[in-house]
């Protein structure tokens, strides 16, 4: 498998659309003067909370965050992004790193970083740039893309600049195990405003660790994820290309087997946890009486201090967590299989040819060839 063709492949996988390669539309940026009246008087966002529902990331941005995400192991990350808006969309043409102080759990952005947000604009004017800053990027290492508390209070700051601005999150052991791109795009809504029932469930399900359930579930309700799409052109390709070899060395020529080894440990106890639990809710409902439906639960008013994690649901979640941990461990095991065969097969064809070379060698010269 060379190089190229582990590139198309990745990119297949995080299904990047090639853009028209004559015009490179989404790398044409709007008027100046439109676009400052759109961010500083017009702004309809803020009259609708669900204004932006998409946002599209460059392939070269979205390399970038994820060898970003990869570098910091089990410590999160962040860094900026920058592109603009165009209609209800988000287009990040670029990313870069920021300096900030990070943990296990938390990534705060300090000083330096907002001064650096705050001259990024000046210095990359410049440069010829007329990007403007758009949102941020940071890593949640095993424990999926939600934001949590201190995220959501992050984001609210940034939303009440003029600019608007998206959260990204990026899962980097997900991503080495499924074998693509574990992303997703955040707007927090304002305060005291709750989401109807529909917005919420389209969400859909997260595996999110036991320890992490309560933040993610105290917080669920003040955000709403954006549709992720990405795309590439001539103007980054070389780019990509250089930027490819040193991703594919660091993430897709290992086995995530052996690379996420403490990850899929970490998954499978979590796992057996959510398993006991439900185990006992079960029994504990079959004795109290027969669960109540959907709708009744939805109805009633303790439901709603929760909207994405129904009681009745807990059953169905550990399934899908259960199915998520064996499909990342059939992908692994199938990845590792066919490197084992591409790549010991280079080495015994290389064998075959230096014992063949021997041979001929030793026929012509009347020796042993040389070593």
């Amino acid at each position: 498998m060379s190089t190229s063709t582990a590139q198309r492949g990745w990119e297949v996988e995080n299904e990047i659309i090639t853009v028209d390669p004559e015009k490179n539309a989404l790398y044409t940026l709007p008027e100046p003067t439109a676009y400052k009246k759109l961010t500083e008087d017009t702004r309809p966002w803020k009259d609708d909370p669900n204004y932006f529902t998409d946002v599209r990331i460059s392939a070269l941005a979205l390399l970038k965050m994820t060898m970003h995400a990869r570098s910091g192991g089990s410590i999160e990350i962040m860094g900026l992004m920058v592109g603009y808006v165009s209609g209800r969309s988000f287009v990040v043409t670029d990313a870069f790193r920021l300096p900030v102080e990070a943990t296990e759990t938390r990534v705060n952005a300090h000083e330096e970083a907002y001064e650096y947000m705050a001259t990024f604009p000046q210095f990359s004017r410049q440069t010829d740039r007329q990007e403007n800053p758009i949102g941020w990027y940071h890593s949640h290492p095993g424990y999926g893309c939600w934001l949590s508390g201190i995220d959501v209070g992050t984001q609210k700051t940034w939303q009440q600049g003029h600019t608007p601005f998206v959260a990204v999150v990026i899962d980097p052991d997900r991503t080495i195990s499924a074998g693509r791109v574990e992303i997703g795009a955040f707007r927090t809504y304002p305060d005291n405003y709750r989401p109807s029932d529909q917005k919420v469930q389209e969400d859909g399900f997260q595996a999110i660790p036991t320890g992490k359930i309560e933040d993610f579930g105290a917080h669920a309700n003040d955000y709403y994820s954006l549709d992720i799409h990405h795309f590439k052109s001539s103007l980054d390709q070389q780019l990509i290309d250089l930027l490819w070899n040193k991703y594919w060395t660091s993430t897709l020529s290992q086995s995530p087997l052996f690379t996420n080894a403490e990850y899929a440990k970490q998954q499978i106890a979590d796992h057996a946890i959510k398993l006991r639990e439900a185990s006992t809710k079960l029994k504990q409902g079959a004795v109290i009486g027969p669960r109540r439906t959907a709708a009744e639960l939805a109805s009633s008013a303790d439901s709603k201090t929760n909207l994405k994690v129904l009681p009745e649901k807990s059953i169905e979640q550990v399934v899908k967590g259960g199915n998520k941990i064996s499909q990342e461990a059939i992908a692994g095991l199938l990845a590792s299989d066919v490197k084992n065969k591409l790549f010991m097969g280079v080495v015994q064809e290389a064998r075959v040819a230096a014992a063949s070379a021997q041979a001929i060698s030793a026929a012509v010269g009347g020796g042993a060839a040389p070593t």
